[in-house]
């Protein structure tokens, strides 16, 4: 298998191949690499209050660029904006023109190509300096190149392609030889023409030269996982994305690939556990960022790994069944045990008592047992999808009735569910009931109001995401429209559910099926 080389700008060495446990590590001190970037953003925008000097305010603009880049979107954007107001009174056409690619790499990095292009044909960089031609050749080189990505038609795909690699050619022409640019950008070049040789080769010497930054190595080593993914060789691919997610949280970066591809193919591997948490937070960086299309990327892949998490449970839970029937049939075993005893035995009175007592306490233990199962059965089948806490749950139940029953400690056993709280548990169902359904719909509240006639709007309380009369139509958008199903899971009965039907009927402007209709029309994010 392919090594690591040690990163010539890393802050520290890191061992030839990372392990998914230094991953976790590195994602668990992700706030700490956060809190450093965003003290030094603080430092750069303390600097710009106190100064009026545009020479500087322009250096120092360019410096808060360069932190926001790959981590809020929003908040690079509006540097630029600052950065073309200063450069336009200075009159300083590189500036202007520097800034405005700068624009282009805030837009590429959005997913807004459109406007890259349209801002891309404004650009004249004639007359300035080699840095600003070869950011403005790199950005366009890569505008073209992810448009072949996210269009993906053989035509159109190697028409952007070629296009894409005549662009970057003027860029090598002007990069400095043999260094970590030069050959990120021959890389990148080798890559989309399909010289993958040449294309690792060339990363491999970026990353074995000095003077690159951590998110120059995620880019690099995130480049070499994809061409050793095309060559079928996942094993060493995973330990270049590993190193890849690695740096992208010591640089503090969210537009990123390296962590959703890892998950893929962990997922693909079998390892679902570090998947499912992997493609979580892939999804959380890119919504952190305002990456649109890495939001689509990810939501492609997210629900293939979601049902097969979902399937996992679906076979625990039916382990657990298993495991309550086994320990039915055992209890009968021992009921019939007892009443043979208790026959032989009848005419000892004390020996009659001591069985009947045992045989009473059993029999409550074997109602306990059943009435848990069936409420567990239930609350899984409810919503298994989004508690997998619940498992945890049933699984250290089992430890504990072994225990009971191995010391024979029955009280213990028949007192349980006193202690049970569903009515909590309802609450906390419905809690993350709504926030994942405002998650993905989080102007439904605002939409179904503008459905009801003036004056019938539905205000809610304090603290209270959805009530019951929200709730009902949430389920119908999800494709809920089964009454015996909403009400089982509002814990209402099917007349209730008509009569809160029914009084929405009597608030909504249009007719009831042009009602369901918008309701269904409602996007989601």
């Amino acid at each position: 298998m392919i090594g690591f080389a040690v990163a010539g700008h890393a802050n520290s060495p890191t061992p030839e191949k990372p392990t998914l446990e230094q991953v976790d590590y590195y994602l668990s001190k992700q706030k700490d690499y956060d809190l450093q970037k965003e003290n030094c953003i603080r430092q750069i925008k303390t600097a710009i209050r106190e100064t009026s000097d545009d020479q500087l305010l322009y250096h120092l603009y360019t410096g808060l660029f360069e932190e926001y880049r790959s981590y809020v979107y929003d908040s690079a954007y509006v540097c630029v904006e600052k950065l073309l107001d200063i450069s336009q009174r200075l009159g300083n056409h590189d500036k202007i023109t520097s800034s405005m690619v700068k624009m282009i790499f805030c837009y590429l990095s959005s997913g807004l190509f459109k406007e890259a292009f349209d801002t891309m044909a404004t650009i004249d960089v004639n007359g300035c300096s080699d840095e600003t031609k070869i950011a403005y050749f790199t950005h366009k080189a890569r505008l073209y190149y992810d448009l072949a990505d996210y269009n993906d038609t053989p035509a159109f795909r190697k028409q952007y392609e070629e296009i894409g690699s005549r662009i970057i050619d003027s860029a090598l022409i002007l990069l400095p030889q043999e260094s970590p640019r030069y050959w990120a950008s021959a890389g990148l070049k080798f890559m989309k023409t399909g010289n993958y040789k040449g294309a690792f080769d060339a990363f491999q010497k970026m990353i074995d030269t000095k003077g690159y930054s951590e998110h120059d190595l995620a880019i690099a080593t995130s480049s070499i996982a994809y061409i050793l993914t095309l060559q079928n060789n996942t094993e060493d691919a995973k330990y270049y994305l590993m190193k890849a997610a690695i740096s992208d949280v010591k640089s503090s970066t969210k537009e990123t690939v390296a962590l959703r591809n890892l998950a893929q193919l962990l997922y693909e591997s079998g390892d679902l556990s570090h998947a499912v948490t992997y493609i979580r937070q892939a999804l959380s960086d890119a919504y952190f960022y305002n990456a649109r299309h890495r939001q689509l990327e990810i939501g492609n892949i997210l629900p293939i790994i979601e049902d097969e998490r979902i399937n996992t449970i679906e076979k625990q839970r039916d382990r657990i069944t298993l495991f309550f029937i086994c320990i039915s049939v055992l209890l009968l075993m021992l009921v019939a045990a007892f009443v043979v005893i208790w026959k032989s035995l009848k005419r000892l009175n004390q020996a009659q008592q001591a069985i009947q007592k045992v045989n009473n306490n059993l029999t409550n233990v074997n109602n306990d047992l059943t009435e848990a199962n069936k409420i567990k059965d239930e609350y899984i089948g409810y919503f298994f999808s989004q508690h997998s806490e619940f498992i945890k749950k049933l699984e250290a139940f089992q430890k504990w009735v072994d225990r009971k029953v191995t010391a024979k400690q029955y009280d213990d056993l028949r007192n349980f569910p006193k202690n049970m709280d569903i009515h909590r548990e309802r609450e906390e169902l419905f809690s993350h009931f709504d926030q994942m359904f405002l998650k993905m719909f989080p102007d439904f509240v605002n939409r179904f109001n503008e459905l009801l006639k003036p004056g019938e709007q539905i205000q809610l309380k304090k603290n209270e995401l959805l009530n019951t009369d929200l709730r009902i139509y949430a389920l119908i958008r999800l494709g809920i429209n089964d009454n015996e199903k909403i009400a089982q899971f509002l814990n209402y009965s099917i007349n209730t559910i008509y009569a809160y039907k029914t009084k929405i009927k009597s608030k909504i402007q249009d007719s009831n099926e042009e009602f369901k209709q918008k309701i269904m029309e409602i996007k989601s994010i």
